[in-house]
């Protein structure tokens, strides 16, 4: 039952992605030989703390103190038919394991199963390359699981560039089937029958996920990238979490509530110019939208710089502000005979503030005449949210390329 905030996932994710290149686009195109071929390895190992004061399982007070050890291993195979088709295998599997102290507290007599747990999500990808018309297209299939949920997904992708190679737009459609085990809080197991009192468990729900993703990338110079991306997202089932309390304006006690329904859109823009030889401006600003109520707005900043032919930093800085959904309301503030309420800040408005630095070494050092290892990265970063929240995290990078 991974309690890993919004924010602090979109961190992880984040932190990770900063690990790739800039979509600048290929510009060579050749046929290969008919042979399957090693292209890519990556491991990635991170650390995450974060403390707080508002945890949601309590009703908006009390310790988020919650740790996060996580491990992705990913590698990328090819195929060449020798008639100007590409094929591209991959996959991986990820393997988290958390400790949360707010978790514990679901349930307040014994501790919980939930104080403590692993998740592992591997998944397998596939693509077709036409390296004539520079058409893609693939899919994936991908699972989750830890105490409480369990995912099942998978999706397709395409992608097409222009002939000059300055122009590419891809597509993304991805679902994913989650199952929720539905645990209430101490409070509300009076009332259950005996059976399911111990674990408080009243039964399964259904959570789906339906992603739609659009990206237009277009080099206008040598130097200058951007890229438009549109992501459009609708969840259905059971949204709201099962032992998250709500204290109402009344002093009763409550379990959170919200819609079954909800729509996300968020629209980016991505800029990267090449300084020089040694330096890179990455940039990104989103602007997000759901039908809860929430308005938010995200801007990144990267600058990667070349200190020497293996070395190289790259400062980074994050800003983040959202509103509230129009269901949020602290603790002894929810209005008794609403519809919908929910205590948890991840849902109500704030400012945060993510920055680090990331050190990066480049050495192509070939091993055993098989492959090299091509990049080692150590990132760190520290997290700050106006209502209290900090975090810090660090993520070590290991990249392995064939040749």
């Amino acid at each position: 039952m991974l309690r890993i905030t919004l924010n602090s996932l979109f961190i992880l994710l984040f932190s990770l992605q900063m690990f790739s290149q800039t979509f600048k686009l290929d510009s060579t195109q050749t046929y290969g030989k008919k042979t399957l071929k090693f292209e890519e390895a990556n491991i990635v190992s991170s650390y995450y703390h974060q403390n707080g004061i508002h945890s949601a399982i309590t009703g908006g007070i009390g310790t988020e103190k919650l740790t996060d050890f996580a491990n992705v291993i990913d590698f990328k195979l090819s195929y060449n038919n020798g008639k100007g088709k590409k094929y591209r295998f991959g996959g991986d599997i990820g393997i988290d394991y958390y400790t949360s102290a707010s978790s514990d507290k679901i349930d307040t007599r014994v501790s919980s199963a939930s104080s403590s747990d692993v998740r592992v999500y591997p998944s397998i990808n596939y693509s077709v390359e036409n390296e004539k018309t520079s058409f893609v297209m693939g899919g994936n299939l991908a699972f989750s699981n830890e105490y409480d949920y369990t995912s099942i997904g998978g999706g397709l992708n395409l992608t097409k560039t222009s002939l000059n190679k300055n122009t590419e737009f891809g597509a993304r459609a991805n679902i994913f089937l989650d199952t929720y085990r539905q645990i209430v809080p101490t409070e509300f197991r009076a009332n259950l029958p005996s059976g399911q009192r111990g674990k408080g468990e009243i039964g399964n729900a259904a959570r789906n996920t339906f992603d739609l993703s659009l990206t237009l990338s277009q080099v206008l110079t040598r130097k200058f990238q951007m890229a438009l991306t549109l992501d459009l997202s609708y969840q259905n089932g059971l949204l709201s979490t099962p032992f998250h309390r709500v204290y109402m304006n009344d002093g009763s006690l409550l379990r959170e509530t919200l819609p079954d329904r909800r729509f996300k859109v968020p629209v980016g823009l991505r800029a990267n110019y090449f300084v020089g030889e040694k330096m890179i401006i990455r940039s990104f600003y989103r602007y997000y939208q759901d039908d809860w109520g929430m308005k938010a707005h995200t801007l990144q900043v990267e600058l990667p710089y070349k200190i020497s032919p293996f070395y190289s930093l790259s400062p980074f800085y994050r800003f983040h502000k959202q509103s509230a959904i129009d269901y949020f309301a602290p603790k002894d503030e929810g209005i008794m005979g609403s519809q919908f309420f929910s205590s948890d800040y991840d849902l109500s408005g704030f400012d945060s503030h993510f920055y680090g630095l990331g050190i990066r070494y480049t050495p192509f050092k070939i091993i055993a005449n098989l492959f090299a290892i091509s990049q080692l990265e150590l990132r760190g970063g520290l997290y700050n949210r106006s209502d209290g929240l900090n975090a810090g995290m660090v993520s070590l990078h290991l990249q392995c390329k064939g040749f």
